[in-house]
C-alpha cells in the first residue's frame, strides 16, 4: 500500500501567520483609535452637553407660580383677592382606568357629577397640563382620609393653592371679569411671546375684565427651585431657590359702595349704568345687569351652570356696558342743538310751530312727535326741555347727514372710547358714504330725517354714551375713560399714577355749551320731561331723557306699551351730570324694555347721583314681572 507523504511549507504558515497578525493589530489599533476619537469627542468636544444632560436627571427644575396681584377699589376695597386651599388632582398620563379610578376616590372624598363632567371638559381642554383638579377647596378632613390611602392612588395627589376669589360676585362681574385654567390656543399664544417662560406652572390666565387686560401687571414673575432627585424622581434636597415675585396691585377708580348702589337700584331690569367723573375721565360705576357670578368660572364652570347662564334670555353673559348696541333715541337731542348752533342752522331765538308732525319737503309722509298735538311754539330751549321731536325732524333735514355725521364725530360718536378692557365695540354714526358701502345703496332724505331724533341707523353703547355726556358736561373738554387708577408694585410698594391728560378740546363756543346746560338743567325741573327726577334735589341736575324703538310701528299704527311684549318694549335711556355748574359726576343709564326715560331710567340716575353727591343710600327699585306688574 501506497502511502502520500505530504510535506510541511513552513515558510507560506509563517506568513500567513503573520498576515494575520498584522491584520488584527491594524483592526485592534483602528478600533481604539476610534474609540480615543468617541473619548475625546465626548469627553471634550460634548462635554457641556452631556454634562447638562446628566445634571438634568439629577436635578429638577421646579416652576414657583407667583401670587396674582389684588385688585382694589378707589378706596382700598378688596374686589378680587386670593386664598390657599386644597385641591385632589389626577395626572392623566398615570391614570390607566380614569372612570374605576375616580369611583375608588369618591368613597373617600365627595366627588359630584358636576365634578366628573367639569373634570372631563378640562381632560378634552387642557389635555397638555400635567395634572387636573377633580375636587377644588377640599376639607380637612378629606384632605386626611385621602392622605391615609394615598398609596392605592399612583398619579393623582393633594396639591396646596392659591385660589382666586370675587367677594362681589354679579356686582363687579363685567368690570373685573375672571380667571381661569389656560386653554390650548392659549397656550400658543404665550409660545410666540416673550412671556412663555413666566407662565411654566401656570394654570391660570385672565380670560375677560380688568383680569384679562391687566394680565401682564397681575400675573407677577415665576420663581424656580432647583431640586435633586433621586433615581424614582422622588426630591432629595432644594439646591438653589429664586422666589416669584407676586404680581403688582390695581387701584380702580370704582367706588365699589356707588357701584353696588347702582346695581341695586336696578331692581330685577336689564341694563347699563356708566357713571364717569368728567374732570379726569375716572369710571366711577360700571355696571351691566343682570351679571353672573365669576367665581363659578375659576376651575371650569359646570354644565349646569354653563347652560343656565348661555341660555337665559337674558343672557347675563352680555356685557352690555361696552359691547351693547342701541339707538340712543332723544338723548342725542343736546349734541343735535349744538350741531345746529354750530352749522349757524338755528338761532337761540328761532321758533317753529309744531303741530304734532313734519312732513319732509315733497312728501306726504308724516313723521309724528310723541305728543299728539305737538307743542305749539317751539325754540332751541324749549325743544330740548320737552324734547320736541318735531323741531329735530326738520332740523336734521336742514342740516343734512354728512354735516351730522361730521359734528358727531368730534365727540367720539362711531368710535371706541379706547377704555382700558378688551371687547369694546365703536356704534355707528352714519353718512351717505357709509350706506354705499354697507348696502350699496344711496342716501335718502327720510333717513335723515329719523337720524336727528337718535333713531334709523344711529348705534351706541352705554359707555360711549356716558362718554360724550362727560365731555359736554366738561364745556367740549375729552378725557380718556379709563378703570385703573394706580398700580402697586409688589416689589417697593410704590403706586404709580395712571392719571391722564386731556384727551382733545373741541373749542365750542362757550354761549351755545352754556344754552344747551340751561335747557338740560330745565329739563329736571317742572315742564321738564324729566321733573320727577329733579324733584327735592338740593343740587342742580342736567338731564335728558330718550326712548329707543325695539320694533318699527306701522303708518298710523300707535304704540301702547302694556299691548306690547315686555321685550319689544322700548328701551329707556337717561344722561345727567351733576351739579350742574360744576359737574362732578356725569352718568348714563339705559333699560332695555324699559319704555320711557323719565319714568325708569331717570329714578335710578336720581338714587346714583344722591349717594354721590350726598350720601344717601337709596331703597331698591320694585321687582317688576315679565307683564309689567310691580312687586314689593
Amino acid at each position: 500500500m501506497n502511502r502520500r507523504v505530504e510535506l510541511k511549507n513552513h515558510q507560506r504558515e509563517i506568513y500567513y501567520f503573520r498576515l494575520r497578525l498584522v491584520l488584527s493589530l491594524i483592526f485592534v489599533l483602528v478600533m481604539l483609535f476610534l474609540l480615543l476619537t468617541r473619548f475625546v469627542y465626548l469627553q471634550a468636544i460634548r462635554h457641556s452637553h452631556y454634562q447638562t444632560l446628566a445634571e438634568n436627571n439629577r436635578i429638577s427644575i421646579v416652576p414657583i407660580v407667583p401670587n396674582r396681584g389684588l385688585i382694589l377699589d378707589r378706596n382700598g376695597v378688596v374686589l378680587a383677592h386670593n386664598y390657599s386651599g386644597y385641591t385632589l388632582e389626577i395626572t392623566p398620563s398615570k391614570v390607566n382606568d380614569m372612570e374605576a379610578v375616580i369611583d375608588e376616590l369618591a368613597k373617600l372624598v365627595d366627588i359630584q357629577p358636576k365634578d366628573r363632567k367639569r373634570f372631563k371638559k378640562l381632560l378634552v381642554e387642557s389635555k397638555n397640563f400635567e395634572s387636573l383638579p377633580i375636587r377644588s377647596r377640599l376639607s380637612d378632613e378629606e384632605v386626611a382620609r385621602f392622605a391615609a390611602q394615598r398609596y392605592r392612588f399612583p398619579g393623582i395627589e393633594i396639591k396646596a393653592r392659591l385660589f382666586r376669589e370675587y367677594p362681589f360676585h354679579e356686582q363687579t362681574s363685567h368690570l373685573i371679569g375672571y380667571i381661569g385654567r389656560i386653554n390650548e390656543s392659549e397656550i400658543q399664544q404665550l409660545e410666540n411671546t416673550e412671556d412663555a417662560a413666566n407662565y411654566r406652572g401656570s394654570d391660570y390666565i385672565g380670560k375677560t375684565g380688568v383680569e384679562q387686560s391687566y394680565e401682564n401687571e397681575l400675573h407677577g414673575t415665576t420663581g424656580i427651585e432647583q431640586v435633586e432627585v433621586d433615581a424614582g424622581a422622588r426630591g432629595v434636597r432644594v439646591l438653589s431657590r429664586t422666589p416669584p415675585v407676586s404680581g403688582n396691585s390695581l387701584v380702580l377708580t370704582l367706588d365699589a359702595k356707588l357701584q353696588e348702589v347702582a346695581e341695586k337700584s336696578f331692581g330685577n331690569y336689564r341694563g347699563a349704568l356708566i357713571a364717569i367723573d368728567p374732570n379726569n375721565g375716572e369710571i366711577l360705576a360700571f355696571v351691566s345687569k343682570p351679571g353672573y357670578d365669576p367665581n363659578l368660572f375659576i376651575d371650569g364652570i359646570d354644565e349646569q351652570s354653563w347652560s343656565e347662564l348661555n341660555d337665559s334670555p337674558d343672557v347675563p353673559l352680555n356685557n352690555r356696558a361696552l359691547r351693547g348696541q342701541y339707538p340712543p333715541g332723544s338723548t342725542i337731542k343736546p349734541f343735535m342743538a349744538l350741531a345746529a348752533l354750530y352749522y349757524n342752522k338755528r338761532t337761540p331765538s328761532y321758533t317753529i310751530s309744531d303741530p304734532g308732525y313734519y312732513t319732509l319737503p315733497g312728501s306726504s309722509h308724516q313723521y309724528r312727535d310723541w305728543k299728539k298735538g305737538g307743542h305749539g311754539s317751539v325754540d332751541l330751549f324749549k325743544s330740548i326741555v320737552v324734547s320736541c321731536d318735531t323741531y329735530y325732524y326738520g332740523l336734521a333735514t336742514e342740516l343734512g347727514i354728512d354735516n351730522i355725521h361730521s359734528f358727531l364725530s368730534q365727540f367720539g360718536f362711531g368710535k371706541k372710547t379706547g377704555i382700558d378692557m378688551e371687547g369694546e365695540v365703536s356704534g355707528l354714526v352714519p353718512s351717505q358714504e357709509w350706506k354705499q358701502k354697507r348696502y350699496n345703496q344711496k342716501w335718502y332724505a327720510g333717513d335723515t330725517v329719523s337720524v336727528g331724533i337718535g333713531q334709523g341707523y344711529n348705534l351706541v353703547t352705554p359707555l360711549q354714551l356716558a362718554y360724550f355726556t362727560a365731555t359736554l358736561a366738561n364745556d367740549g373738554v375729552a378725557y380718556h375713560p379709563h378703570l385703573v387708577r394706580e398700580i402697586k408694585s409688589s416689589k417697593t410698594g410704590e403706586s404709580t399714577s395712571l392719571g391722564t391728560e386731556p384727551e382733545f378740546d373741541l373749542n365750542l363756543n362757550r354761549e351755545h355749551l352754556a344754552l344747551v346746560k340751561r335747557a338740560m338743567v330745565a329739563v329736571t325741573q317742572p315742564g321738564g320731561t324729566a321733573a320727577q327726577a329733579g324733584a327735592g334735589a338740593p343740587y342742580e341736575i342736567a338731564g335728558k331723557t330718550g326712548t329707543a324703538q325695539v320694533i318699527g310701528m306701522k303708518q298710523g299704527e300707535k304704540y301702547i306699551e302694556s299691548q306690547v311684549l315686555e321685550r319689544h318694549r322700548d328701551h329707556a335711556w337717561f344722561i345727567a351730570f351733576a351739579p350742574a355748574q360744576q359737574p362732578r359726576i356725569a352718568l348714563t343709564v339705559l333699560v332695555e324694555n324699559g319704555g320711557h326715560g323719565s319714568s325708569t331710567a331717570a329714578p335710578i340716575a336720581r338714587k346714583v347721583l344722591d349717594y354721590y353727591l350726598l350720601g344717601k343710600i337709596p331703597k331698591p327699585l320694585p321687582v317688576v314681572d315679565e307683564a309689567g306688574v310691580e312687586n314689593d
